[in-house]
């Protein structure tokens, strides 16, 4: 509900997918009431008014459409069944074995619409001895082992400063639906796309050979370090940090006459990449004697001008202020669903760019439901006086306006609208 889904289906919106998002009429979202929030009165950790709106929901569900349906129910089951008919893709971000029960797994849907592209994305994966343990993001850093290669050596486990298990399983998940796009328009056959965020985090991890690190006395925790490249780091300046990644030894001998240690530029031990590697703290600690004696902005200008690869750290003020980003349009306005657009608060651009397409969020994050008559009248035909009244066989199912994020999504389109909206198929 809070980020891998929602994240996932916000990239297909931006590459010009039609997201309708499923949401439970019964008991509402959670990430549109969850902090930190926007309304009438602005940014607040409360949520003081009703129009109090979570940000993360108003990112997230950017360009995406909305309808409400109880899939407990008998009609609210039997119309998402109509709707998975019509479907390119279904995205779920249940707990295994949560679809099943609601006979909306893959085994179904496929029988219903066997062109589906059906995408699950949870914790650990839909098979395995641990595959219905609960996850979040935290978890699934520290089971995957990010967090024991996070941070500086000797300090505690450490989580990357972003919900990376999250976010960087969206973007597997969205590959992959694309990938099974194309195999579908080769072969006409759809398929299920199992992503587990555990595995996608093991598998960025692995690249480096961590199985080794003990056997060479190097500890799992290298801080902005890496071990094959001395110096590469973060230093501090006098007004600030910046970061110094030196690739080659061209670029030490580069480094070296820049901060005036020519003695080290040809040196036996210090002009070699591996001694520099092993003796990576005094390797620091010149460089730092030298980047402490001028500014940051200063000291990135000359090592650039000498080809030495080097950036100041930005926090966000300095980012939202980049002409860089501005100019390759990642800088985005934020609507509110009933204020408008948001002269204070800004979203990321889509990251993607095409030279024969248009790609980008389209749209204002909508509230529950606002897609009913639009989706079940135009969509399947559903009488329009039942759309207002709702359904009620005693299970409660109707149609109700709240706040929901994304458990369930759904891409659809026909194959002549599906060729508009992707244009690369």
């Amino acid at each position: 509900q809070y980020l891998v889904g929602p994240h996932c289906t916000l990239l297909l919106a931006g590459m010009g997918a039609e997201v309708i998002r499923i949401d439970n009429p019964k008991t509402g979202d959670s990430l549109s009431r969850a902090p930190v929030f926007y309304g009438k009165d602005g940014p607040t950790i409360q949520k003081l008014d009703e129009s109090d709106i979570g940000i993360a929901f108003l990112k997230r569900s950017r360009g995406k459409k909305s309808i409400t349906l109880d899939l407990k129910s008998k009609e609210g089951h039997a119309l998402f069944l109509q709707l998975v008919k019509k479907a390119d893709v279904v995205v779920e971000n249940f707990s295994v074995g949560v679809t099943e029960r609601l006979k909306i797994d893959w085994s179904s849907l496929q029988k219903i619409n066997p062109k589906l592209v059906y995408c699950s994305i949870t914790g650990y994966g839909a098979t395995g001895p641990d595959a219905k343990r609960r996850a979040y993001d935290l978890t699934t850093q520290a089971m995957s082992g990010l967090m024991s290669v996070t941070g500086q050596p000797g300090s505690p486990p450490t989580k990357a400063g972003t919900p990376m298990g999250d976010t960087i399983s969206a973007g597997f998940a969205f590959s992959g639906i694309l990938g099974a796009l194309f195999h579908r328009e080769r072969t006409g056959e759809g398929q299920h796309i199992d992503i587990s965020m555990t595995d996608v985090l093991f598998s960025l991890i692995f690249d480096e050979a961590l199985d080794i690190y003990e056997e060479l006395g190097m500890p799992f925790q290298q801080g902005n370090r890496i071990m094959r490249f001395s110096p590469f780091n973060a230093y501090q300046t006098k007004d600030g940090w910046l970061v110094i990644g030196i690739g080659h030894d061209a670029m030490w001998r580069s480094l070296c006459n820049l901060i005036e240690r020519k003695d080290l530029s040809n040196h036996a031990d210090w002009g070699r990449m591996d001694w520099r590697v092993e003796n990576n703290e005094q390797v620091d600690a010149v460089v730092a004697e030298w980047t402490k004696t001028i500014t940051t902005a200063a000291a990135v200008k000359k090592l650039e001008a000498d080809g030495i690869v080097a950036s100041p750290v930005q926090d966000i003020n300095d980012l939202l202020s980049w002409p860089h980003l501005q100019a390759r349009g990642m800088i985005d306005t934020l609507s509110h669903p009933s204020l408008g657009a948001l002269t204070d608060i800004k979203a990321a651009g889509f990251p993607l760019k095409f030279s024969a397409a248009n790609t980008g969020y389209k749209g204002t994050a909508v509230l529950s439901g606002t897609h009913n008559t639009e989706i079940f009248r135009d969509l399947l035909g559903l009488d329009e006086s039942k759309i207002e009244t709702g359904y009620s066989d005693g299970s409660d199912w109707y149609f109700q306006m709240v706040f929901c994020a994304t458990t369930v999504s759904i891409v659809s389109g026909t194959l002549a609208e599906r060729i508009k909206l992707w244009p690369f198929f």
